[in-house]
């Protein structure tokens, strides 16, 4: 799949102009599905928030970005309907749109309805994700963020990415996601990893990745030279991993 890996959405010009180079077509010519479930693994969110996201009313731009048409994709729903039924509707569309939460119950979710399973038969199609949306193709998402317990007891999501995100570094309504936390986070995960801002975005395309952000991100990577940007505005990082 193509990739735009966000902590706060679509929340400024240069992560927009990222998410149209990888569609290929303008917004308003491309079909979206939304997906809520990570929502219901976080115990701060609620139904309220579930339906915020879909109609487009969260600070998260997402669902109000001006789409050809917006449908939900409900994960926890799809066992029991077949894939004869739904994997038609997310192969017609253009791009689906993951909502935060929690990445493990979003990883549980994707394995036990078997999107996890199509997402290689789907190169064209775009996923984005805002915070946990994004987490789910990282290969550990670290315990700092585990609030769902998961079956398997571990913090690993589906590793479609050889990197891990810390989001929301610096959110005012998060006091501890600091980039101190974030260091002790990276030094657990112990691999390549990202703590983004809401003003940033990972773009992965063919194996390669670029930071986009008008905001503050930093890179703990073994492999390539730490990378701290506070400030760069339209900021491009790009790297093979």
């Amino acid at each position: 799949m193509k990739l735009l890996l966000t902590s706060g959405g679509v929340t400024n010009t240069s992560i927009r102009d990222a998410l149209v180079d990888l569609l290929g077509k303008p917004i308003a010519d491309s079909s979206a599905l939304c997906i809520p479930t990570a929502e219901y693994g976080h115990p701060m969110c609620t139904p309220a928030s579930a339906w915020r996201f879909i109609a487009g009313q969260t600070p998260a731009p997402m669902c109000d970005l001006g789409w050809k048409s917006l449908g939900v994709l409900e994960l926890t729903a799809l066992p029991s309907i077949g894939k004869d039924r739904w994997v038609p509707w997310v192969r017609e569309a253009d791009v689906l749109l993951v909502d935060g939460g929690d990445a493990t119950y979003l990883c549980h979710w994707m394995r036990q309805s078997g999107l996890a399973d199509l997402l290689p038969s789907l190169p064209e199609t775009v996923w984005v994700g805002v915070s946990a949306g994004s987490m789910v193709m990282t290969p550990r998402i670290g315990d700092y963020f585990v609030e769902w317990t998961p079956p398997t007891g571990s913090d690993r999501a589906l590793g479609v990415v050889d990197f891990s995100i810390f989001p929301h570094l610096g959110h005012e309504l998060m006091p501890g996601n600091t980039m101190a936390e974030a260091e002790r986070w990276a030094a657990d995960i112990a691999g390549p990893a990202y703590a983004i801002d809401d003003q940033t975005a990972i773009k992965v395309t063919d194996g390669t990745v670029e930071v986009v952000s008008e905001g503050r991100w930093r890179s703990f990577s073994s492999r390539i030279q730490t990378i701290d940007d506070d400030a760069g505005t339209g900021t491009v990082f790009s790297g093979d991993h």
